[in-house]
């Protein structure tokens, strides 16, 4: 899955709205529970029963309802990593421009004049040719890693959506439930079992999601050894053109192993 801003803030907004309507059907099962079991001629054990099970759903239901607004406090991140891989493509333009403009084939001088000043300048050419393709590729992949942690916050979000319109269908269930004439506390047993699977429904998507952030964070390690290997940097600095001692394009020795082509 590619990352889709307008569907990522879709994504959100039905997970807000969706623990609004969770909220809300929350509150209602403890009167529901109550006009439940006021029927005098229900034993006491059933009663028990029912009002432990809606004690039990409604735990449930707020407990995960405070989990995914605590993992909606991470929401913006997704939309953050995107923006900076674009930011990162364009350093990677910049870099690649430049291993353009630095191609023997594209530089003009040989064709111009020769000599040590023209071989200076050509030995200073690749070092520094190198050196942009490295940014260049430290670009792409940083690029690469922020698009795939992005798409991956947004596979998740979509998930927990999906899994928040799940436990509205449980509390709406257990409401029907309680408020019917004939209800089966045993029923209500089975929406709390639901709702546990739900619950791990949750456990397993973030689970899935730290585990493949955990690959991502090793590539960004592989992308740090990248940035601190000095090998096209020596002594971590940018290579150092030779060519400045020759900004006349003459020797300085005077003596005339160059020259100019018509």
């Amino acid at each position: 899955m590619g990352f889709d801003e307008e569907q990522y803030r879709q994504a959100i907004q039905k997970i807000e709205s969706g623990l609004v309507e969770l909220d809300g059907k929350i509150q209602q099962i403890p009167g529901v529970a109550n006009a439940a079991v006021s029927n005098a001629l229900m034993p006491d054990f059933v009663r028990d029963a029912v009002i432990y099970l809606a004690k039990k759903i409604v735990d449930i239901l707020s407990s995960v309802g405070q989990k995914i607004v605590e993992l909606l406090k991470g929401a913006v991140a997704p939309i953050y990593m995107f923006k900076y891989a674009w930011d990162w493509q364009d350093i990677r333009g910049l870099a690649t421009g430049v291993v353009g403009n630095l191609r023997p084939e594209a530089l003009s001088v040989g064709r111009h004049w020769h000599g040590p000043a023209n071989d200076a300048y050509t030995k200073a050419i690749k070092p520094q040719s190198d050196a942009a393709t490295k940014l260049g590729t430290i670009a792409e992949r940083t690029a690469a890693s922020l698009t795939i942690c992005a798409a991956a916050g947004l596979a998740f979000y979509v998930a927990l959506g999906v899994i928040v319109v799940k436990f509205i269908a449980a509390a709406v269930t257990a409401i029907v439930a309680l408020g019917s004439v004939v209800f089966s506390w045993a029923g209500l047993a089975i929406i709390v079992e639901e709702a546990g699977v739900n619950t791990g429904l949750i456990i397993a998507a973030v689970a899935a999601l730290t585990a493949l952030l955990g690959a991502q964070a090793s590539q960004m390690a592989v992308l740090h050894g990248e940035a601190i290997d000095n090998s096209v940097f020596p002594g971590g600095q940018w290579p150092k053109s030779t060519s400045g001692s020759f900004s006349d394009a003459t020797v300085k020795d005077g003596d005339a192993d160059w020259s100019l082509q018509p």
